[in-house]
């Protein structure tokens, strides 16, 4: 008896384009038969077995319909679970003209066949597998289009917050306007406390007094008095007005670089940090640089050259020089521009043969300039010993021109450079070699015949402050191998050691204008979202994996580089690396191009908007070191809730970093306490094993306080207050 037909293809709806090539029928029939006699169904091996009655006949195959239907596609396979299981006296199902009827008859020839008009065209496991793939392509771009909906909501959601902020500035007003508003809300407070009889005619008086003198820094002494009662607004006032306010200060900085200007190392974010905090505290400050011909003409507003140029000594002559002028980070800034000399007229900021008679004709241009245009600064504040220089030539030629109540204060980033010279040299702008040539003033401790210019600084300068995070002023002086301990022992109570802090307007996650979403300490669902929008930025696969970044500064050595990568990956994290400002990820991307993969992206070229991007993004940041100058990668990590670690890893697997008893600031004490012991294994396991410990930590250090408004600021006003006093 004839078995009933398997239905399946156009009868299911699914009609594929015809593929150009095609199998045999016999084909077709050996591996359907093959496929069922694995589940016991003897379709084409000789039957020997009584003949199937209709019904049950027709049962069976339209279950082994159902079976090669469920394995290829389950949306296939419940259209023919729902259509078919018909009941066993019914009549066998009826198709159309394009399906495809599979038969099986037992005669004497025991022969297999099949019947339909296509059975010559159509090879039904090619239909099934074309249809298998034109389902997976539809999932894949729906997958694709669910993943476009989402970024496009993302970013629609970062425009709204955008044009949120940018309405509330421009329902706002400018910063001029919001501190002479708080300067005239006080006043008026201090009226109304008054007539309520909060407080005495005599002590309005007195209030009111200490608010007008005190008026160009109340803003940022006063910032949020609107929300706030009378009774708490009185008590904040009363202790102002028994707290000493120092008289603000005239600062000029008198420097290399500043960022994001002109920038080759940390001074210019030093520059830029410490001149903003001061200007928001009230004071007035000014930077003065050369003009570099690759200066960064985009980091500075109202840039203009002035009408007249003026003269300054070098070398016997009197040269002309330009002046332009700007505002750069709120702070006033003058460029120098020689008019002939082409000192300044190159592609790098420094490290040329000739470096000595650039920057010593700088800082005699920027003394001559303070002179012609009446500045009285109450500091001089000069930095490492390209301007070092200054010191000399202020005492010996300029303190007598009107500036006898100004004072010197020198920063040093790196003792390690000092610049040495022949002493003749400083006839160029104007020091008598004989007078300096001496061990008290610039003669070089070990090499005697050469003028050291950084020793120079220190011996003239009022006030020396020595930048180092972790090592406490002893080692500082005496401990690090420099050459100097004996000038700096001389004159050890005018060294102060400070570390650097972040610039709190640019680098803050809760008013990043850099990032997706900006987001807290207290408000951390922002960071996820960042996290997400690295990852698509980067092509990484957006799941819960870890991720590890690192702003390559070039302090640290490519096999730990290397191996630091490496332990990440093991990790099951994503990897990014991105050079910093200069050229030192060149040599490094081809090192660690075995490394590249779906997990890690190398990039080469420095861009400003990722790097913000890539601290928010990262669960950790590789850092070379806890030290200066890579110690500020780490503060970044810290405040935008990322783990900083350090990646030196000995040759014999362990982990020995030495600490010093004593570290020099609250700032490097935190960090080392919380991070100097920690590795990349063990943060990679802390996250997945200690979530909850991991997340207290990550906010407790994005809550504190790592701008330049803290200690660091306070440092460095006491020692401007401590010159002028002198």
């Amino acid at each position: 008896m004839e078995a009933p037909a398997i239905v399946v293809g156009a009868a299911l709806g699914i009609r594929p384009p015809p593929r150009p090539l095609r199998r045999s029928s016999r084909v077709v029939v050996d591996r359907l038969a093959s496929c069922c006699s694995r589940y016991s169904l003897a379709v084409a091996a000789p039957l020997r077995r009584p003949a199937l009655a209709p019904a049950r006949s027709y049962h069976t195959c339209r279950c082994l319909s159902s079976w090669l239907v469920w394995a290829f596609d389950p949306l296939i396979g419940a259209y023919v679970a729902r259509e078919g299981r018909g009941d066993g006296r019914s009549k066998p199902h009826r198709e159309g003209s394009n399906s495809v009827r599979l038969s099986v008859k037992a005669n004497n020839d025991q022969e297999t066949y099949l019947t339909d008009e296509q059975r010559k065209e159509i090879d039904i496991w090619e239909l099934f597998s074309e249809a298998q793939r034109n389902i997976l392509y539809l999932n894949k771009q729906r997958l694709v289009a669910m993943e476009e909906l989402k970024k496009l909501q993302d970013e629609n959601e970062s425009l709204l917050q955008d044009i949120e902020v940018l309405e509330t500035e421009m329902k706002g007003i400018s910063t001029e306007t919001a501190e002479s508003s708080i300067f005239c809300e006080l006043l008026l407070r201090i009226d109304t406390m008054a007539v309520s009889g909060m407080v005495g005619m005599a002590e309005a008086s007195d209030l009111r007094k200490k608010v007008f003198d005190n008026r160009y820094m109340i803003s940022s002494i006063f910032c949020d008095t609107h929300h706030m009662q009378d009774t708490e607004l009185l008590s904040e006032l009363r202790l102002f007005l028994r707290k000493p306010v120092e008289k603000p200060l005239h600062v000029v900085h008198i420097c290399s670089e500043m960022d994001p200007i002109a920038s080759c190392g940390s001074l210019a974010t030093y520059v830029t940090g410490l001149s903003s905090a001061l200007k928001r505290k009230g004071n007035l400050v000014e930077v003065i640089l050369p003009k570099y011909a690759g200066i960064n003409e985009d980091g500075i507003h109202c840039l203009r050259k002035a009408e007249a140029d003026y003269e300054s000594y070098f070398g016997g002559h009197w040269h002309k020089n330009r002046i332009w002028t700007g505002i750069s980070s709120g702070v006033s800034l003058t460029l120098i521009e020689p008019v002939k000399l082409s000192y300044f007229d190159r592609d790098m900021i420094r490290g040329y043969p000739d470096d000595f008679e650039r920057f010593s004709y700088f800082a005699r241009a920027s003394l001559d300039y303070i002179v012609k245009s009446g500045k009285q600064p109450d500091v001089l504040h000069v930095h490492n010993w390209e301007t070092s220089i200054v010191g000399p030539l202020f005492w010996d030629l300029f303190a007598h021109q009107g500036l006898g109540n100004t004072r010197i204060v020198l920063t040093c980033q790196d003792l390690n450079s000092q610049c040495l010279e022949d002493p003749n040299k400083l006839e160029l702008c104007g020091l008598d070699p004989q007078i300096l040539h001496r061990p008290d003033r610039l003669q070089d401790n070990s090499k005697t015949s050469l003028v050291n210019v950084l020793k120079g600084g220190i011996v003239y300068s009022n006030k020396v402050l020595l930048m180092s995070s972790t090592h406490p002023r002893a080692v500082v002086i005496q401990g690090l191998g420099h050459g100097l301990e004996a000038t700096l022992t001389t004159h050890k109570d005018k060294v102060l050691v400070a570390s650097q802090w972040l610039d709190g307007e640019h680098w803050d996650p809760s008013k990043d204008i850099y990032l997706p979403h900006r987001y807290s300490a207290n408000h951390i669902e922002g960071k996820s979202f960042c996290r997400k929008a690295l990852k698509r930025r980067l092509g990484f696969h957006i799941d819960s994996s870890i991720v590890v970044g690192c702003v390559y500064d070039g302090y640290s050595n490519i096999d730990d580089l290397r191996e630091a990568v490496h332990v990440a990956l093991d990790g099951g994290a994503q990897v990014v690396l991105m050079e910093c400002k200069g050229p030192a990820m060149s040599s490094t991307v081809q090192a660690l191009k075995e490394l590249k993969g779906d997990r890690v992206m190398f990039i080469e070229t420095y861009d400003e908007a990722l790097e913000h991007l890539i601290f928010a993004g990262s669960d950790i940041f590789m850092c070379s070191s806890f030290h200066d100058p890579s110690l500020q990668i780490a503060i970044r990590a810290i405040k935008y809730g990322s783990a900083p670690v350090q990646i030196n890893f000995p040759s014999n697997g362990s982990r020995q970093t030495e600490w010093h008893d004593n570290p020099s600031t609250a700032l490097s004490q935190y960090i080392i306490s919380t991070y100097g012991g920690m590795s990349l294994p063990q943060a990679l396991d802390d996250i997945n094993k200690t979530p909850s410990q991991w997340d207290w930590r990550i906010k407790n250090g994005m809550s504190k306080v790592l701008s330049w408004d803290a200690e660091c600021y306070d440092l460095h006003w006491e020692a401007y207050s401590a010159v002028r006093k002198l």
